[in-house]
C-alpha cells in the first residue's frame, strides 16, 4: 500500500554529493522482515498514526493479549477514552518544565558519576553507559527506585536484546515464554515489588504512585512497568549509542554540537533520530486488515524533510509541520510522551561525554536488528581515552 505526499515541497537544500548517505542502520534495517501491507509516504504514514479508529499492533500486541490473564492492557494498547484518561492522568510527568525542575539534576548526576567511570578506566562501551543513563532516568520517573540499577539494567536487558530470542518453531515459541515468564517473575520480586511496598506506604510523584490511586493491581503494575521499560529504557539506549556514534566520526558535527546552546543541540539529535528512527516500523490494525507504517522511509520523504533526505543537516529546510524527528516518536494519540525526556537526557550525557580530553570512538558498534522493536540495536561501541 502507498500514498502519495500532498505536503507543500520545502525549500531546495542540499550537500555537494547528492547522493549523499549518512545512515548507518540502513543495513541493518533491509534485513528486517515486515509481513504486511506497507505505508511508507509521510503524509500517509501520519495519516495512519492519527486514524482514531486504528489500534495498536506490534510490540508483542497479540501476545501480550493473550497471557496477560485478567490484567489490565497496558497503555501502549489502549484507545479511545480509556487511553486518552490515562495518558491525561501521566503526562505531568513528562511536561517540559517537570523535566527541567525535577530530573535535570538526575540526568547530571548520573551522568557524571559514568563518565567519572569512564575516565577511571580508560575505556568503556557507550552502549553500556547508554543503558544505565536510560534506566536511572526512566526508574524515576515510573518509580522504579527500591532496586539497584545496574541489576535492574540487566533485567531489562535480557528481556529486549536479541539474545532473548530463542528461533523459530512451535518449541522455540514455548521455551521463549517460559524463559520470559521466570524473567517477568524475577523483574516483578526484584524491581517492582518493592517499588510498590515504597508507594503503598509513602505515595510519590511518579507513574506507580499514579497506578496504584487509580486501583491497579500488583500484575498490572508490572505490565505497565514492562511497558514503560521498553519505551523508556530500551529505545533510549540505543539512540543515545547511535547519536554518539555520528558524533564522535563526524569532528565537525561533534564541534557544532559542543558550540551549541539546548535549543540548537536538541536540533542536531533530533536529524540523527530522523535519519536513524529507533523503531523503524509500527504496526496498526485498521479497516481492512493490518497495515506495517515504514517509519524509516516516510522520515526519507522528500516532499516533507528536502531534498537529500539521508544526508545529516541539522539546518535542512523541511516541510510545514513536519516536526525535526520526523515521525520518530510516532504521531496521533500514541506518540511517545517520553520524546522530550529521551531528548533532554541524551542531550545532557553526550555533552558531558565529548567533552572528556582525549575521548575517542576504538571500536564502531556492532549493528545488529531487533524484531521485537522493529529496530536497529548497537552492541560493543567502545570508547577509549587517551592519556595526556
Amino acid at each position: 500500500m502507498s500514498a502519495q505526499s500532498h505536503l507543500a515541497s520545502p525549500p531546495a537544500r542540499c550537500p555537494v554529493d547528492h547522493a549523499r548517505d549518512d545512515r548507518k542502520s540502513a543495513s541493518a534495517a533491509r534485513g528486517g522482515l515486515i509481513q504486511a501491507p506497507t505505508v511508507s509516504g509521510f503524509e500517509a504514514v501520519r495519516a495512519v498514526l492519527r486514524d482514531t479508529n486504528g489500534r495498536q499492533a506490534g510490540f508483542k500486541a497479540e501476545v501480550i493479549g493473550k497471557y496477560r490473564g485478567k490484567a489490565r492492557p497496558p497503555i501502549l494498547f489502549l484507545h479511545g477514552e480509556a487511553h486518552r484518561r490515562q495518558r491525561s492522568g501521566t503526562a505531568r510527568f513528562f511536561t517540559p518544565r517537570v523535566v527541567e525542575t525535577r530530573y535535570r539534576e538526575l540526568m547530571e548526576r548520573t551522568s557524571d558519576a559514568l563518565i567519572a567511570r569512564l575516565v577511571k578506566d580508560g575505556s568503556g562501551d557507550l552502549d553500556r553507559l547508554s543503558l544505565e543513563m536510560a534506566v536511572a532516568v526512566a526508574a524515576e520517573i515510573v518509580g522504579l527506585t527500591e532496586s539497584d540499577i545496574d541489576g535492574m539494567s540487566r533485567r531489562l536487558d535480557s528481556f529486549f536484546s536479541t539474545a532473548f530470542q530463542t528461533g523459530r518453531g512451535k518449541f522455540a515459541e514455548i521455551m521463549s515464554f517460559l524463559l520470559g515468564q521466570w524473567r517477568m517473575r524475577r523483574f516483578y520480586a526484584k524491581d517492582v515489588k518493592p517499588a510498590i511496598a515504597a508507594r503503598r506506604a509513602a505515595p510519590r510523584e511518579d507513574v506507580i504512585s499514579h497506578l496504584l490511586s487509580e486501583g491497579y493491581s500488583p500484575l498490572d503494575i508490572l505490565t505497565e512497568c514492562f511497558t514503560y521499560g521498553a519505551a523508556g529504557m530500551v529505545t533510549t539506549r540505543e539512540f543515545i549509542t547511535m547519536a554518539g556514534w555520528h558524533l564522535l566520526e563526524r569532528p565537525d558535527l561533534r564541534a557544532q554540537f559542543l558550540a551549541a546552546d539546548a535549543d540548537g543541540q536538541i536540533a542536531i539529535l533530533e536529524e540523527i533520530l530522523r535519519l536513524e528512527p529507533v523503531v523503524g516500523t509500527l504496526y496498526r490494525h485498521v479497516e481492512g486488515g493490518t497495515v506495517a507504517l515504514d517509519v524509516r522511509a516516510a522520515n526519507g520523504d522528500p516532499a516533507a524533510v528536502g531534498t537529500c533526505p539521508h544526508a545529516l543537516d541539522p539546518e535542512r529546510a523541511r516541510a510545514p509541520r513536519v516536526t525535526g524527528p520526523g515521525l520518530a516518536f510516532g504521531d496521533g494519540e500514541h506518540r511517545c510522551p517520553g520524546a522530550g525526556v529521551a531528548l533532554h537526557e541524551s542531550a545532557v550525557f553526550l555533552d558531558r561525554l565529548l567533552r572528556v580530553p582525549g575521548l575517542r570512538l576504538e571500536r564502531a558498534p556492532d549493528v545488529g536488528w531487533n524484531p521485537l522493536i522493529a529496530g536497529y540495536e548497537l552492541r560493543h561501541c567502545r570508547l577509549a581515552i587517551d592519556p595526556a
